[in-house]
């Protein structure tokens, strides 16, 4: 799990059935201080996420698809929220 900025939509004319209908985000992963580390997911956006948006991903397959009830999908990351905010303690 971690989370991430959405930064598009992927379109994809031919798919699995199993992700007709479903909207496929791509996101980037972001550190601790909220900065984009180079690393990207395509995610199923099971939250109406927006471009932009800061989100939580499920990034282990077995995970998503209990969320989405796929149990056979072709699923490995799922935008499961929308963060509002991050708060980390000091030590």
């Amino acid at each position: 799990m971690y989370i991430g900025r959405v930064k598009g939509n992927v379109v994809a004319t031919i798919k699995h059935p199993f992700l007709e209908g479903r909207k496929l985000m791509l996101v980037a992963r972001l550190d601790l201080d909220g900065k984009e580390t180079g690393y990207y997911d395509i995610a199923i956006d099971d939250v109406q996420a927006g471009v932009g948006d800061t989100v939580l991903i499920i990034d282990e397959g077995n995970g998503a698809r209990q969320i989405l009830r796929g149990s056979n999908a072709p699923v490995r990351a799922v935008i499961a929220g929308i963060v509002d905010q991050v708060m980390l303690g000091s030590s």
